[in-house]
């Protein structure tokens, strides 16, 4: 059999190229051919047209929407989140030749999974799925603007201290010989990138529900949320409000002459008008009262209330491991940061915390007790080190795709537990991302490291007694199948 692929995750990062190793190696072993466009966040080398022309049958292992899916039209298609390809891609595969059997055996009738071409998003899918993958690809694009001017703010703070916000405009007062002036210069770089994360979610999560003509509706929506200060949840609104608006005007018909300005001039024009108008002077404003209204929930919690968020937040990082749960909570900690305030910070610091533990517990417990772990698990767990330092928790993948009921609910113990007391220290935080890098900007940095090291040992010793207690004796650490899950 031949088979194309697309694999493409929230972060484009970890498990973009971990679902498209995993079925490389599942082709490779069923002697199957298989070519695979990683749709990541380094950019991607499209698919042939004579590949795609020659494939029996696609897979799309994706939780975000497809670039171009236009490409497969009339291909039978199997679409699955990218963590399905990460833990079972060979019956993946199998699905995929059902599939193309099925389109054989009935060549007029189209493929059920066929997409619609007025939408990055298979109308195939059940709503819930179409939702997850619209918001998503919002994340997706906003992500890269959230590290480069978090980080640049956070960079500022640490040089010129909190008070650098209070800076002049470096346009009209800046000294290449001082320190204050170059931190001032990256706080305003980086309050300017921030400017662009709710435009960016509108318009993408526009762009994944109608393609390109709903770009300029969805960044403008999103812009006119910052101004009436509806923030996040009216960046998310007015995406969903412009895709459904151009989703609305492609469905009119209209004379062949105008149809082939309709994508560049009409619709844009249109679409634009009819979401900034409903913006400002429909939903804008009860968004915005439904934010303040968050932002004064926020600013009250404290003690038990607090802890229970963080518990919960630290769960949600855990779940999935860099999955859609997972930047659930780290969008609303985000968020946080653009409302500004104590708990917000505290949010941002208690997320980061939890997100470090499952990679740091597993490396710990595969040094402590490697008998009870494959070769190749071993070899993640060295690497999951530093993975886990960084903030990047899909280091734990590997771990969760070989056994995934005794390591999933040990990690998200830990990590609920350090989120938990990350929030009862009060430990804060300005960067949304770095690990343990960014340490020195954290406030009560000696009691958030503390909650890090105890949800590390409450998860690997979860890990362990889970591995022991659930393994009959004499059973071996793992059989080739799990040794092989392992490594991919």
């Amino acid at each position: 059999m031949k088979y194309v692929a697309i694999t493409a995750c929230p972060t484009g990062i970890a498990h973009t190229y971990m679902a498209a190793e995993a079925l490389e190696q599942a082709a490779k072993d069923a002697n199957d051919e298989l070519k695979v466009e990683t749709q990541g966040s380094g950019g991607s080398t499209p698919l042939s047209t004579e590949d795609i022309q020659a494939a029996d049958a696609v897979i799309f292992a994706v939780d975000v929407g497809v670039r171009d899916r236009e490409r497969f039209a009339g291909k039978p298609v199997v679409e699955v989140p990218v963590k399905q390809a990460i833990n079972d891609a060979p019956a993946l595969l199998e699905r995929a030749a059902e599939a193309a059997q099925r389109h054989v055996a009935e060549p007029g009738r189209p493929a059920a999974s066929e997409p619609a071409l007025d939408s990055k998003v298979t109308a195939g899918t059940g709503f819930g799925s179409r939702l997850r993958q619209w918001l998503m690809t919002g994340v997706s694009y906003m992500i890269p603007f959230v590290a480069a001017g978090g980080l640049l703010i956070a960079l500022s703070f640490a040089l010129g201290g909190y008070q650098i916000t209070d800076a002049p405009p470096v346009t009209e007062q800046f000294d290449p010989a001082s320190l204050l002036s170059w931190a001032a210069l990256a706080n305003q770089i980086g309050s300017a990138a921030f400017e662009f994360l709710v435009p960016v979610l509108a318009g993408f999560i526009a762009f994944a529900i109608a393609d390109r003509p709903a770009i300029a509706p969805g960044f403008v929506g999103g812009a006119i949320a910052v101004t009436v200060g509806a923030g996040f949840l009216g960046g998310l609104v007015a995406g969903l409000l412009a895709g459904a608006v151009i989703v609305g005007l492609k469905s009119v018909k209209v004379p062949r002459g105008l149809a082939g300005i309709m994508p560049v001039v009409v619709l844009p024009l249109v679409g634009t008008l009819l979401v900034g108008a409903l913006m400002f002077v429909v939903v804008g404003k009860p968004i915005a009262l439904a934010m303040t209204a968050l932002t004064g929930w926020l600013t009250g919690l404290s003690g038990a209330n607090a802890a229970l968020l963080g518990a919960l937040l630290g769960a949600m990082i855990a779940f999935d491991m860099g999955g859609p749960i997972n930047k659930v909570a780290y969008t609303f900690a985000v968020g946080g940061l653009s409302i500004g305030g104590t708990t917000s910070l505290e949010i941002m610091a208690a997320v980061m915390a939890a997100g470090m533990v499952p990679p740091l517990a597993l490396a710990l417990a595969a040094a402590v007790r490697g008998s009870l772990f494959t070769p190749a698990e071993r070899a993640n767990g060295r690497t999951a080190w530093l993975l886990g330092a960084s903030f990047i928790t899909e280091g734990a993948i590997p771990f969760a795709a070989a056994d995934p009921l005794r390591v999933i609910p040990s990690t998200v113990i830990g990590a609920a537990t350090t989120g938990a007391l990350s929030m009862s220290f009060g430990a804060t935080l300005r960067a949304p991302h770095g690990g343990i890098f960014v340490t020195p900007l954290v406030g009560n940095p000696l009691p958030y490291l503390a909650a890090i090291v105890v949800g590390v040992v409450v998860s690997a010793a979860a890990v362990l007694v889970a591995k022991q207690i659930s393994r009959p004796s004499g059973e071996p650490a793992a059989d080739p199948t799990t040794e092989q899950a392992a490594a991919a």
